[in-house]
């Protein structure tokens, strides 16, 4: 009996270290954030620049000796998926960085088309999550638990419509733009409404779409030319301004073309050749004459990849930026995964300004930074040259 008793007891303390042990496992040794990018499919470089930036940042902290929070310093560990360009690929990225390597938070999906759906997973399950590059406002409207580095489609299209009308001279536009793609059939039509605005109806003489898979755009271009418009609205994402602007010019066209934040990649002129070159388009920020921190960001990425950063990479070194001012602004890191999402939403949500490279960002209720947009051109060498600011 007392054989019993004595097995009973040392159970009883065997289960109740054990209890204490898995208890003290639980507390965090890293910081795992996921980030949700196209390493792959039709725009590679975006999901590249998104890591690259982020393996500059990575390196930063982990050399300082991690991030601190409540007065213990945390390594990060960021975990990289490919979502391939596609949403759902982007959705299952995000249920399986939630659920089963349980990062704290999410990076990304970059493009809207990947945003859009991924941010509503992220939402349903009250994980943070911010996108580097997503402009529609449909990424962050009702999700409380999302947030973004850039400015959004109701600023840009009139920013492209009042350049387009005083750069040009312009009365009249025409668009053409991608109907599978969340942002560029938004963004298009934000474009349209504010154009209209400031002439007439029917002053976008030419309103054309293709899809996805289209290569040929001879069709389309043959329309939106016999209209005779004073310039072409392209907001489509760089790899098909490499396909529409050859084809354009070899069908005749030689007015103006003014493109959108989806034409800032890297890849743009080494795809598109001399056909973009002289074009102007909207985007997030201007590496020529960048001063500051800006500066020595790009000094430094280019010094380590090679080439001169994207918008794509400095919004996500923004957005990263973001996500780890809330993690340092938290009281503590529980170990609890559900408390420390948590905490981290209510410490982004709670940011009233951040300083980033592309600028600074005051944030509204849907977590939306209200920020400046830059107007670049490319010149005849190839480079991104600053041609104006516009502010909100």
């Amino acid at each position: 009996m007392k054989k019993k008793k004595l097995i009973v007891v040392m159970v009883a303390v065997l289960a109740v270290a054990l209890l204490f042990f898995s208890g003290c496992a639980k507390k965090p040794q890293v910081i795992k954030i996921g980030f949700n990018i196209p390493l792959t499919g039709d725009i590679p470089k975006v999901g590249e620049s998104s890591k690259f930036a982020a393996e500059m940042m990575k390196s930063d902290i982990n050399s300082a000796g991690g991030l601190e929070i409540g007065g213990k310093k945390y390594k990060v560990e960021f975990v990289y998926e490919d979502n391939e360009a596609k949403a759902e690929s982007a959705v299952s990225v995000a249920l399986k960085m939630i659920e089963q390597d349980k990062v704290i938070g999410l990076i990304g999906p970059d493009s809207s088309k990947q945003a859009i759906p991924a941010g509503e997973v992220a939402n349903d399950n009250k994980t943070p999550m911010v996108s580097p590059w997503s402009t529609n406002p449909a990424t962050t409207l009702d999700r409380p638990w999302v947030f973004r580095a850039a400015f959004l489609d109701p600023f840009q299209g009139p920013v492209a419509a009042n350049f387009g009308t005083q750069q040009f001279n312009a009365k009249t536009a025409a668009v053409l733009f991608n109907l599978d793609n969340d942002y560029s059939k938004g963004l298009a039509e934000y474009f349209k409404k504010a154009f209209e605005k400031l002439h007439d109806a029917g002053s976008v003489v030419d309103y054309e779409s293709f899809g996805q898979n289209d290569q040929d755009f001879s069709v389309q271009l043959t329309k939106i030319i016999s209209t005779k418009p004073d310039f072409l609205f392209l907001p489509v994402n760089y790899n098909k301004v490499a396909l529409v602007l050859p084809q354009a010019i070899d069908l005749g066209w030689k007015n103006p073309v003014l493109g959108s934040d989806s034409w800032g990649s890297a890849e743009l002129v080494k795809l598109a050749g001399d056909s973009v070159k002289g074009d102007y388009f909207i985007t997030h920020y201007a590496a020529a004459g960048a001063k500051g921190a800006t500066k020595v960001f790009i000094d430094r990425y280019k010094k380590k990849y090679g080439y001169v950063p994207d918008d794509v990479a400095a919004l996500t070194w923004d957005a990263l930026g973001v996500m780890t001012t809330g993690l340092k602004s938290m009281k503590e890191l529980t170990g609890n995964i559900e408390k420390d999402r948590k905490a981290l939403r209510d410490a982004i949500a709670g940011i009233k300004s951040y300083k980033g490279i592309t600028g600074t960002m005051k944030f509204d209720k849907n977590g939306d930074p209200i920020k400046s947009a830059v107007v670049v051109k490319v010149s005849q060498d190839g480079q991104f040259v600053f041609e104006k600011a516009v502010n909100p």
